[in-house]
């Protein structure tokens, strides 16, 4: 692809600055884009901070507390704030009063070429300006989750980067149309190599290396999951902790030889070399990580998904057939037995495979950073 004459600047909008699946999405988008295109300007902008400063901190902080203390309370609000009636369009005019300026604001400031939106927030606010022909910058929706909430601005919206068909024809029964729409997966970072063919049976008369994942935060259920865990059992598991230093430091002092606590890695050639080491992996229903391990082809237990996206996202899944759900772990002695009756059963593992193939062979086969180089250059 040739690149673009003028000098151009993407604007990248996720919200917050916990390392969540929003962050990630746009640096892998970022860093694919300037691997192809050096010097198209990509900056990245969590606008709670930009227009709060240290509240986002606050913030963060609260919105983590209130999601592990009061589950069932977090689940429903967020359920009858932006998942309820999910057809209909539905305005916020508390997030206007609270962004709408300071958008405006950074707009001007930076004076983008592109936008791409990896939370619902920021969409939300920006397709309000399109509406109000405030707005002519182009602007993308990458989703970071397998379903799509009231939040997300759609009908002003530019071009959307979905992870299924299902989401694409949610899309067109809004009224968008075709050519808009990318069923792209949620977009992986590219040092993340892909595993094109469908993995083959696996011997278990060698150990299996597992990997239980809880998310960046070490949140979660792991250490409750970590205890089920024989110290005689044949399987290997490595535990990524993420930023939980007192999770990590637990683990180590474990005596079970089969157990290895991993800290957070930041690394994504040592997270591929990770994904290239395992069997399988043990994890909750988060948008990035389960994207990373479609693409590597691994089977995915989940057990356990937090309130709210997640819980949604292990429906969505269910219903795509990629994924396995830990059932009864918490009153089984040991959690192995599931694991292994999978790797056992060649029939189970080769209906899994399918089922990751014929998710694969809806998605578009361009990397999604090139999808808006060339989109850039349409515009140009």
């Amino acid at each position: 692809m040739e690149p673009l004459t003028a000098h151009k600047t993407i604007l990248f909008l996720p919200f917050l600055q916990i390392p969540s699946g929003h962050h990630h999405v746009a640096k892998a988008l970022s860093e694919g884009i300037q691997k192809n295109q050096p010097h198209i300007n990509c900056e990245s902008v969590d606008i709670l901070s930009y227009s709060y400063g240290k509240i986002e901190f606050l913030v963060s902080k609260i919105y983590l507390k209130w999601i592990h203390t009061f589950p069932d309370l977090y689940s429903l609000i967020y359920r009858s704030t932006v998942y309820k009636n999910v057809k209909n369009n539905k305005r916020y005019r508390l997030f206007e009063l609270l962004f709408l300026t300071f958008i405006k604001k950074l707009l001007k400031e930076k004076k983008p070429d592109f936008i791409v939106c990896t939370h619902a927030l920021p969409s939300y606010i920006l397709s309000y300006l399109k509406e109000k022909e405030e707005l002519t910058i182009p602007v993308i929706n990458v989703y970071t989750d397998y379903f799509i909430h009231q939040l997300w601005g759609i009908q002003h919206i530019d071009y959307h980067f979905v992870t299924s068909l299902d989401m694409k024809e949610f899309l067109k029964q809004k009224g968008i149309k075709d050519e808009q729409i990318f069923v792209t997966g949620i977009p992986v970072h590219n040092k993340i190599n892909k595993q094109k063919e469908p993995l083959t049976d696996r011997e278990t008369s060698s150990a299996l290396k597992i990997l239980i994942s809880g998310g960046n935060l070490g949140a979660g259920t792991i250490e409750e999951l970590v205890k089920k865990i024989s110290p005689n059992s044949k399987i290997h598991f490595y535990v990524l902790c993420g930023t939980n230093e007192k999770l990590y430091k637990k683990l180590n002092r474990l005596p079970n030889d089969n157990i290895t606590p991993l800290t957070y890695i930041t690394s994504k050639e040592k997270m591929n070399e990770l994904y290239d080491h395992i069997d399988a992996i043990v994890t909750k229903p988060g948008g990035v990580t389960i994207s990373e391990c479609l693409y590597k082809r691994k089977p995915i237990f989940i057990y356990h998904a937090l309130p709210g996206q997640e819980e949604i996202n292990m429906k969505t899944l269910e219903k795509l057939g990629v994924i396995f759900q830990l059932k009864g772990w918490k009153k089984e002695k040991s959690l192995e037995d599931q694991i292994y009756s999978f790797f056992k059963d060649h029939k189970q593992l080769q209906n899994n495979q399918n089922r990751i193939a014929k998710y694969h062979q809806h998605l578009i086969t361009k990397e999604p950073a090139q999808i808006i180089e060339e989109l850039m250059t349409d515009r140009s």
